[in-house]
């Protein structure tokens, strides 16, 4: 299925013009919100629209002009949604015939890219973020990556406490950043990287580790003050709304 943005200039991109988006999981931390509608179709309270709204008009605001929608649970529900929706650029969903995991959901929808010799950003279905793709994929490019992934530094869900070389309690810190940083669920991908992808199973098992041993994999932190959160349970959908309500 295919619904047309508004005629746009055709030219050639300085950055990836292409996009998919994983949104074919079922969700099952988020029920009872997901007995209805696949994941990114869950709507962010206060927005009134769906998590994949979001990422479309940020997709967009980005110069992602084409997006490849990878769907299974429930896809009626979301095509039916694309069909209605006044969209920010051509979007196209792919149906799985059967579970692939993420590497092989993701292999499968990249052979619709409507153009496989140009480099590609993907995104994970749940996740709700702002922060400049064109940067990504400058990073991406200066280190001639195959793959980059976005790293975010999430806040840690407990008040941590911080002590002394002796064990004195010197302060109490909530909810603090984590130490570590994790894969944001935000790639930019080299054309060749889809003949990398498993045809069933996980990337991050597969093509992630093999491309880190031969230094071809990067990792783009992103930049400070830049929102990001995953939406996998109802808490993090009563946090996004707090969120947005501070601005």
């Amino acid at each position: 299925m295919t619904r047309d943005a508004p005629e746009q200039q055709a030219q050639t991109p300085a950055h990836p013009s292409q996009a998919v988006i994983l949104a074919g999981g079922q969700g099952s931390r988020l029920r009872p919100y997901t007995d209805d509608r696949p994941k990114p179709m869950v709507e962010i309270p206060g927005t009134g629209m769906p998590i994949i709204g979001h990422q479309l008009a940020w997709l967009a605001a980005e110069g992602v002009t084409d997006a490849v929608i990878s769907c299974g649970h429930l896809a009626r529900v979301l095509e039916d949604w694309l069909s209605e929706a006044d969209l920010p650029l051509r979007a196209h969903t792919v149906i799985e015939p059967e579970p692939l995991g993420r590497g092989g959901a993701l292999k499968f929808a990249a052979a619709s890219l409507p153009r496989p010799d140009e480099a590609w950003y993907a995104t994970n279905g749940d996740i709700w973020t702002r922060f400049s793709l064109r940067e990504l994929a400058e990073f991406h490019t200066e280190r001639g990556a195959t793959a980059t992934l976005a790293l975010a530094r999430p806040r840690i869900p407990w008040g941590a406490v911080e002590t002394d070389e002796f064990g004195h309690v010197l302060d109490f810190i909530e909810a603090p950043p984590s130490p570590y940083l994790i894969n944001a669920g935000v790639y930019a991908f080299a054309a060749d990287f889809a003949g990398l992808l498993p045809d069933r199973g996980d990337h991050e098992r597969t093509a992630f580790p093999r491309l880190a041993r031969e230094r071809r994999l990067a990792g783009f932190p992103l930049p400070q003050g830049a929102y990001w959160r995953a939406i996998d349970t109802a808490k993090d959908l009563t946090e996004a709304a707090k969120e947005l309500g501070r601005g």
